[in-house]
């Protein structure tokens, strides 16, 4: 297939790339530079120079696609309205049989959930990521006879250099790691190339539509991660709790994120065959700590 893929060079999305790349797929994917598009390029895609907010830069790439994957985000204050700009691009393709368009939403719009849910719970979003599920329904509701829209899930990312455990790995190099709230929360978490095959999979899947969750369901919980990560670096590092109204301080609704205590299960997304290789960061701690050495040696 042919696919249009934005954020192609982020975290998510270089990882489906790569996934693409392996299932034999042609990828235009989405840049905003020079440097970007000779990183799409080195993986395997053809490099399409352009801007989220400017669908003229990109509307003949998703006119010429098979379907499009949308995982890049704008971190500024105009974020979310680019984010609808790009959706309203995409879904205005012409439609087409077997034309698709896979959406990347997160768990935080689930909210606390201490009890496992699965892919059928309403959403109560985080306030960082209230606006989420509107998005989620714009892209849902396009769904016809000649586009198939699905929403991915993912938990917190691992695996490389990148990501939210990757900076845990890098604060136990550097001797510290903070933790915010007491670390008894259980984080939903997906192994980045686990994750990459799930896009392929439901992109190649005909008849898979809706919400998706993308997680190992280990329910790890922080301080597991914390205490797994510290014993793989020379010297043990030193834990700092800080309470979330400290937090709050300063990382704002981001710590408040961070905080949730999730229980996430996938039932959809295992529906259409996929499985996770890896179930655990704890139980992978030394070979999660090698990939992000050798990550950050290549940056």
């Amino acid at each position: 297939m042919r696919i249009f893929l934005t954020g192609g060079t982020g975290y998510i999305g270089s990882a489906v790339l790569d996934a693409l790349m392996r299932g034999g797929h042609r990828v235009d994917a989405l840049v905003r530079n020079s440097e970007k598009a000779a990183e799409a390029q080195a993986r395997g895609a053809t490099p399409v120079l352009g801007n989220l907010s400017e669908p003229a830069s990109y509307a003949d790439a998703v006119a010429a696609s098979d379907g499009a994957i949308h995982t890049a985000y704008e971190y500024s204050p105009r974020g979310r309205d680019v984010d609808v700009t790009a959706i309203d691009a995409i879904l205005s393709a012409p439609a087409k049989p077997g034309r698709f368009m896979i959406y990347t939403s997160g768990v935080w719009v689930l909210g606390a959930c201490p009890s496992p849910v699965d892919e059928s719970a309403e959403p109560n979003p985080a306030e960082l990521v209230s606006w989420r599920p509107a998005h989620e329904g714009r892209v849902l509701a396009a769904g016809s006879s000649g586009l198939r829209t699905a929403v991915i899930r993912p938990g917190i990312v691992y695996g490389g250099s990148r990501g939210i455990v990757g900076d845990l790995f890098k604060d136990a190099a550097n001797g510290l790691i903070r933790v915010i709230g007491n670390g008894d929360n259980h984080w939903p978490l997906v192994y980045e190339r686990d994750l990459g095959e799930l896009y392929v999979r439901l992109a190649a899947h005909a008849d898979a539509s809706g919400v998706f969750h993308a997680n190992d369901e280990g329910d790890e919980q922080v301080n597991d991660l914390v205490a797994a990560i510290g014993g793989h670096v020379p010297i043990r590092p030193s834990v700092r709790r800080i309470p979330l109204p400290e937090a709050r301080q300063k990382l704002g609704p981001y710590a408040d994120a961070l905080a949730l205590d999730q229980r996430v299960r996938s039932p959809r997304a295992r529906s259409i065959g996929w499985s996770p290789s890896l179930r655990s960061v704890a139980g992978n701690a030394a070979r999660l700590f090698d990939e992000w050495r050798r990550g950050r040696a290549a940056a």
